[in-house]
Parts: structure tokens; C-alpha cells; sequence
């Protein structure tokens, strides 16, 4: 049930940064992202859509593995979606915030190593 519980965490997670950065990035996007110019956010719309669209594709691929009746292969498709949530944030942390080394990293890491420990 944890691990459950933390591979619909982190595909939340991924569904909100998709209506973030698809659907919301001029309205709440300075909010959230407070260091940036004003009009950084209208100049890098169709490009924060591009990236919301891969946070969708993997909150689709952690959601998949609750409809995946095989155990081994339910897990080893969410160690694959949690290794790209994973290197998404370590990259991410290096190349923008820190902080998405806790918001994103932090909690795919969890998940595969609940994964890995209960296999």
C-alpha cells in the first residue's frame, strides 16, 4: 500500500505540474516562480506547454501501473516511470532550483527504493 500510495503521489505531483505548465503559466507561474522576469513567463509559454505535456506523459505511465495485474511488471514499469521522474528532478536541480531536487526527485527516489526493497 506505500508504494501505491507514493507512485500516486509523484503522478499527482506530475498532473499538477501539467496544469501548471500547460494551462497556468502566465496566471500562476510568476507566483510560483518569483525570480523571473515579468514577461519571462508570455515569452516561454509554448515552451512550459511542451514540458507540461511531458509531466502528463509521465503521470499517464505511473497511473498505468494501477491498472497492471502482474506484480513484477507492474513494478518494473513504475521503477522505469520513477527512474525518468527521478533524473528529470536530479537534472532539474542542477540546471534550475534546488528545490526540484525535493519536489520531484525526492519522492520518485522513495518510490524506487520501496520498490526495490519489497521486490
Amino acid at each position: 500500500i506505500v508504494i501505491s500510495v507514493v507512485i500516486g503521489l509523484v503522478a499527482v505531483l506530475h498532473i499538477y505540474f501539467l496544469y501548471l505548465e500547460m494551462f497556468a503559466w502566465t496566471t500562476k507561474g510568476p507566483k510560483i516562480f518569483g525570480g523571473f522576469p515579468k514577461d519571462f513567463f508570455s515569452k516561454t509559454k509554448a515552451m512550459a506547454a511542451n514540458q507540461g505535456l511531458y509531466n502528463g506523459f509521465l503521470a499517464a505511465g505511473l497511473s498505468w501501473t494501477f491498472l497492471i495485474q502482474d506484480e513484477v511488471w507492474k513494478y518494473n514499469i513504475a521503477l522505469f516511470f520513477l527512474s525518468c521522474v527521478a533524473l528529470a528532478g536530479l537534472y532539474g536541480s542542477v540546471t534550475v532550483s534546488k528545490r526540484i531536487l525535493f519536489v520531484q526527485a525526492v519522492p520518485a527516489l522513495i518510490g524506487i527504493a520501496l520498490i526495490l526493497l519489497d521486490i
